[in-house]
C-alpha cells in the first residue's frame, strides 16, 4: 500500500442528518484513558499526539463519551486540538456511570442526561455538540423519557444532532417520533453480524452506522482475513475495515488506538479496494464458524 496516500479523505464522506458531512473512517478516542478505560493514561504526551496526528490524516470525526475515563477522553480532546479545525466534529454519549476501572452502571434518567451534556459541553469546550449519543437504553428508565430530554437539550441549543448506540430497530423506530437520529452506533464487523438488520434499516433511512467491533470469532476469521491482508501486503485489521467500508456506503468505521503508528496503519485502509470475491469470503465467515 502507498505511504504517500494516507488519508481518511480516501474512504470518501458520509452525511449526518443532511447537515454535517464527514470523513467515513474516523476515530474512536476510548482507549486513549488509562487502563480498564479508567484515569489518565500513562503517557499522556503520546495520547495527545494521537489526537492531534488523526486531525493531521483528514479525520473529521472523533468520537467519545463522558464514562471514557471518566472524562478524561473528552479533556484530551480539547487539550489536543481546541481551538478545533474546521469541518472536525466531535460525538460524544451519555447514559452511563463509572464506579471503577472496567466497570458501567446505567443512568440514562432526564436528570443525569442533563447534566452529562452541560459537564461534555464544559470538558470539550464547546457551546453546542454536534452529535450526542444515548450511549445504552436503561432498563429502568422509560426509553422515551430518555430520548424526549435529548430532543429538548437539543432545541436549546446543546445538541445540534441526536445519535443512539447499542439499540435494536425497535428502539430506533421509537427514538425517530421523538426525535431526528443522525447516526448508530453498535457492535460490528465482518465476522460479527448480529446487528446486519440495523445497518441495512439505517441504510434504507440515511442513518449513518458506527461499527464499534472486536476482530474475533475465532480461527476461521482469523485465516480467512490473513490470506486476504496476504495478497494486498496490508494487514489484517486493514483488511477488516476495508470490509466495513464497502459493506454500506453509510458506514462510518471509528477505530481506536493510543498509538501513532497503529493510527496511521488504521487510516491506510482508506485506500484500500477489496475484490468482489474477497468481499464474499469475509461476508461468509459468520457462516463458516456457525457449522463448524
Amino acid at each position: 500500500m502507498n505511504k504517500k496516500e494516507v488519508s481518511a479523505r480516501l474512504a470518501g464522506e458520509v452525511s449526518l442528518g443532511n447537515e454535517l458531512s464527514v470523513h467515513r473512517l474516523g476515530f474512536g478516542a476510548m482507549r486513549l484513558t488509562g487502563e480498564g478505560i479508567w484515569g489518565p493514561p500513562q503517557d499522556r504526551k503520546a495520547a495527545l499526539a494521537v489526537l492531534r496526528r488523526a486531525v493531521e490524516l483528514d479525520v473529521t470525526f472523533i468520537d467519545t463519551a463522558d464514562s471514557y475515563g471518566p472524562h478524561v477522553s473528552e479533556e484530551l480532546i480539547a487539550e489536543a486540538l481546541f481551538p478545533y479545525p474546521k469541518g472536525l466534529v466531535i460525538a460524544t454519549k451519555g447514559g452511563w456511570n463509572r464506579p471503577g476501572p472496567n466497570q458501567w452502571t446505567h443512568d440514562a434518567t432526564p436528570a443525569h442526561l442533563r447534566a452529562a451534556v452541560e459537564g461534555s459541553l464544559k470538558r470539550l469546550r464547546l457551546d453546542r455538540i454536534d452529535v450526542y449519543q444515548l450511549h445504552v437504553p436503561d432498563p429502568v428508565v422509560p426509553f422515551e423519557a430518555s430520548l424526549e430530554t435529548l430532543a429538548e437539550l437539543r432545541d436549546q441549543g446543546k445538541i445540534r444532532l441526536v445519535g443512539l448506540s447499542n439499540v435494536t430497530r425497535e428502539h430506533i423506530e421509537r427514538a425517530r417520533k421523538i426525535v431526528p437520529i443522525v447516526s448508530v452506533q453498535n457492535r460490528y464487523s465482518f465476522a460479527d453480524r448480529e446487528w446486519d438488520y440495523v445497518v441495512d434499516y439505517c441504510d434504507r433511512h440515511g442513518i449513518a452506522f458506527i461499527p464499534w467491533f472486536p476482530l474475533g470469532a475465532g480461527k476461521v476469521a482469523g485465516d480467512v482475513l490473513h490470506e486476504v491482508a496476504q495478497a494486498h501486503q496490508a494487514s489484517s485489521k486493514q483488511v477488516a475495515l476495508a470490509w466495513l467500508l464497502r459493506r454500506s456506503p453509510l458506514m462510518l468505521p471509528i477505530p481506536g488506538t493510543s498509538s501513532v503508528e497503529h493510527l496511521e496503519e488504521n487510516i491506510a485502509a482508506a485506500s484500500l479496494h477489496l475484490t468482489g470475491e474477497e468481499y464474499k469470503r469475509l461476508a461468509e465467515v459468520p457462516e463458516l464458524v456457525a457449522s463448524r
